[in-house]
């Protein structure tokens, strides 16, 4: 579905940028996104990745990755059935979805981009993305926020007087499209249309030797020796990080006590990852600095995987935005969705979410200072950010990074949550705000 996409958007561009007469404007959006593909985002990728893929070998050395994905394995099994209880993609999915929920954003990609590559290890399809990545791509796309942090800035920063209000229109809307990809995901995989052929011999073999290695690598990174007093070292280090955890929620005494709770446990987060993971690995007799730099080798090979794939998507996306693509759908679609309760204002926003990040948050930036951050579309607005994910940069950057090129169902159900977030997100302002 890609190839024809990606096909389109160019073409699109091409014809709607020679009858405008924006033909230069295209060529100038081409280089400038595929000089930031590069500068501006693989590169700054390049150091976080290698930073948090250390990070993981450490915890999966300690046996932390292990113990997680044992405590949620029910869930997990059903959510992904195709991927051994025990795999390492298991803990890897887990720390991405935690990561997402807390606003992390610098360590929710470098760590989905670690659960693609483990599940990249059991697809007996390489090339292909197997149920268990669309299933992954789809709960990525459409994962619960709890705090919408950038969301809330930028309402406070447009003067909003309560700009917390859309916390909890955030947290139902992407409920709500998370649900939405889930049952997108587990239905459209049982298609013919997008049906998996018969797996190759030789490479279910090679499969199933290399589980076998690393379920003997796992019993014994579990089998550790753990000291006794060690156990009083890690009480002491809870101790010390609720201590700091309180220093910071009593900072933030003047917000609601649900953000500053939010916000103090995502301050905390990363630091109490980085200290906690070395740690432990080091009681159980690791050693952290090589087990670190042996994990961070990773991160500049895959960074350099996905650079054709982030040119690629974001040279057509920049082309068919430059062309007037996205402000000719808006007028299209204003007609059917202004009767419906959706704001003519709102759809530039609605259409370049899924498209790009940054393009989205100056959109809703501009949106928030012209009408007021207490109005109706503000707020709407800020439920669609909090709610919804650039899934064509999420897609290219996750495939790109195991060189998957036929994406099968992941992106139609990635953009049916993303359009279940932005229904439920007009639809709840529409309640709670309309009337204001």
């Amino acid at each position: 579905m890609l190839n024809y996409l990606w096909l389109s958007l160019l073409l699109i561009a091409v014809f709607l940028g020679g009858a405008s007469g924006k033909l230069p404007e295209l060529s100038t959006a081409a280089f400038d996104a595929a000089k930031n593909a590069v500068m501006g985002l693989a590169l700054p990728l390049a150091g976080l990745m290698a930073l948090w893929l250390g990070m993981m070998r450490l915890a999966e050395k300690a046996g932390l990755i292990a113990v997680l994905a044992r405590l949620l394995r029910p869930v997990l099994r059903w959510l992904f059935p195709e991927v051994p209880a025990n795999h390492p993609a298991m803990g890897s999915m887990l720390m991405n979805m935690a990561a997402n929920m807390l606003g992390l954003s610098n360590a929710a990609t470098p760590l989905g981009l670690r659960a693609m590559q483990d599940l990249e290890k059991i697809n007996p399809h390489p090339g292909t993305a197997s149920n268990a990545m669309c299933t992954f791509l789809a709960i990525n796309t459409s994962s619960i926020q709890l705090v919408p942090a950038t969301a809330v800035a930028l309402l406070a920063a447009a003067g909003a007087t309560q700009p917390t209000v859309v916390i909890g229109t955030a947290f139902i809307a992407t409920v709500c499209s998370t649900i939405a990809g889930i049952t997108a995901v587990k239905s459209l995989e049982r298609l013919p249309c997008y049906s998996l052929p018969a797996p190759d011999k030789k490479r279910v073999e090679e499969i199933e030797a290399e589980l076998k290695n690393e379920e003997l690598a796992l019993e014994e990174e579990v089998s550790l020796p753990f000291p006794r007093w060690g156990w009083g070292v890690l009480v002491l280090f809870f101790f010390g990080f609720a201590y700091f955890g309180w220093q910071i929620a009593a900072s933030m005494s003047e917000k609601n006590p649900l953000v500053a709770s939010a916000e103090s446990l995502s301050v905390l987060a990363i630091p109490f990852l980085f200290a906690f993971f070395p740690l432990v690995a080091a009681l159980r007799g690791v050693p952290v600095y090589e087990e670190f730099v042996e994990g961070a080798k990773e991160g500049f090979s895959v960074t350099l995987r996905i650079i054709p794939f982030l040119v690629a998507i974001l040279v057509a996306i920049a082309m068919f935005r430059a062309a007037g693509g996205v402000a000719l759908l808006g007028q299209w679609l204003g007609r059917i969705l202004d009767p419906l309760g959706v704001p003519s204002e709102i759809l530039p926003l609605m259409l370049v979410r899924p498209l790009s990040g940054s393009g989205a948050t100056a959109i809703f930036s501009e949106l928030a200072q012209t009408h007021g951050g207490d109005s109706l579309i503000a707020r709407m607005g800020a439920t669609i950010m909090g709610s919804t994910e650039t899934t064509f940069y999420v897609l290219a950057v996750y495939f790109g990074s195991v060189s998957v090129r036929r994406s099968r169902h992941a992106l139609p159900a990635g953009l049916f949550a993303d359009a279940c977030g932005m229904a439920a997100s007009v639809v709840i302002c529409n309640y709670l705000f309309g009337s204001r």
